[in-house]
């Protein structure tokens, strides 16, 4: 594995310093990956496809002159409105309320978008942000802030949304659109004058999943492993996730150059492109017309396990937590989950190996699988968190810092991998 992250941080040093997808520092290293699995004699896929990452430079909101916190939405268009006219579009306030503002056409008949700076107040609710951008601008805003619902006492219906509006808005909404809270929606509403600005940059790039197949002697049954081949703009990437790559590499060669050995079950090994730019690579893998699942290689899918960030260098041995014992699960976890992460735990406890549960959180390449019911599971040795006193007791290094000091930073070098982290954790998958 060592030799592959070596060569995973040439790559990045002949290419700017960044393996991100999209750039000829990624095309080397899905070459080189390809290359080396077909060499073995795996059956290997290239899984082309195009993917768009969205930037915003600056943005701005304020209400007769207050300052109004707030977020951009993903694919947001462009643009200044000054002194603009807000315009409420079918609001339902209140607690209990049911809004479906600007999910159709039809909410928009009867106002006047005919000024130079009309913006349109909508809310939150019954259908995607998206619809109402669009819809919005077909009507003739130049701008589109877009509030919570405020319908519950849960805060993700009344706090800033953070949302996105997919990739389906790319040109056709060029104006900017913002969202904030329910309470300062309403401050918006009662504003005499209104600003907002957005800065945006949406670039459109080719990248690639690479898939490689070692047929079992059950074909209909499908064991899959997958980590992430890309990295940040920022840095190579060499831990985040040269690690998970490297390692599965590494085992994917071993058993495809070992003649006498097939597996009970069929193997597949996946690399992910465009991880970092929103777990695109995964997500094509399952739904792309041109490449995606099909309903017999779904059901033939038992389980997926994913390794991203595997010898952080101020390290835990985490195992994701399937069975919630520490930590309640964000996201859907798919019956057959625990019994991947008993088998992580088991392999510790019998190498005399301390490990901990890290949080199913669905942040990464996983998500796609579990959100379609396949059992998964997975190892991650951490990221932006801080290491405590009882983990550096465990495992030493330095409590207070993160367990990876340069996740998503230049630094992220073949310095920045713990030798016996990786180690530990090859032998572990």
């Amino acid at each position: 594995a060592q030799v592959h992250l070596e060569a995973f941080q040439s790559f990045a040093d002949a290419n700017g310093g960044t393996r991100a997808s999209g750039t000829p520092g990624y095309d080397a290293t899905a070459d080189y990956v390809a290359g080396l699995l077909q060499e073995a004699g795996l059956i290997v896929e290239r899984q082309v496809f195009d993917f768009s990452v969205f930037t915003e430079n600056s943005s701005s909101l304020s209400a007769d002159s207050v300052a109004i916190a707030k977020q951009t939405m993903s694919y947001s268009g462009s643009g200044i409105v000054n002194s603009g006219n807000v315009i409420p579009v079918d609001l339902d306030l209140g607690l209990g309320n049911t809004s479906t503002s600007g999910c159709e056409v039809t909410d928009f008949d009867g106002l006047d978008f005919s000024g130079p700076a009309d913006i349109a107040l909508i809310q939150r609710g019954a259908c995607a942000f998206g619809t109402k951008a669009i819809n919005a601008t077909n009507a003739g805003a130049e701008g589109v802030i877009i509030f919570n619902q405020g319908n519950t006492e849960d805060p993700g219906r009344q706090d800033i949304i953070g949302g996105t509006l997919g990739t389906g808005v790319i040109g056709i909404v060029n104006i900017p659109v913002l969202d904030v809270s329910y309470d300062d929606g309403l401050v918006i509403l009662n504003a005499i004058s209104v600003n907002m600005a957005a800065d945006t940059t949406i670039v459109t790039s080719t990248t690639e999943n690479i898939i490689a197949d070692l047929p079992g002697n059950n074909p209909d049954n499908v064991v899959m492993a997958g980590a992430h081949l890309d990295s940040v703009q920022a840095g190579p990437g060499v831990q985040d996730n040269g690690s998970g790559s490297a390692a599965l590499l590494a085992i994917a060669l071993d058993l495809g150059y070992n003649k006498k050995y097939t597996p009970q079950n069929s193997l597949r090994f996946a690399w992910w492109g465009a991880e970092e730019s929103g777990l695109i690579g995964s997500e094509e893998y399952v739904f792309n017309p041109d490449f995606g699942l099909t309903q017999e290689e779904y059901e033939a899918l038992a389980s997926y396990i994913n390794f991203d960030m595997i010898a952080s260098p101020n390290f835990i041995f985490g195992v994701y937590d399937a069975d919630q014992s520490t930590f309640p699960a964000p996201v859907p976890v798919p019956p057959g989950s625990e019994a991947l992460e008993d088998l992580f735990e088991a392999y510790y406890s019998i190498e005399g190996i301390p490990y901990e549960d890290t949080e199913f959180s669905g942040r990464s390449d996983y998500q796609v699988f579990i959100e379609i019911g396949i059992p998964a599971s997975g190892l991650f040795t951490g990221a932006e968190g801080i290491k405590t006193d009882d983990q550096a007791a465990i495992w030493g290094g330095t409590a207070g810092e993160q367990y990876d000091p340069c996740y998503h930073l230049a630094c992220d070098t073949i310095d920045n991998v713990s030798q016996e982290a990786m180690e530990v954790n090859i032998d572990a998958i």
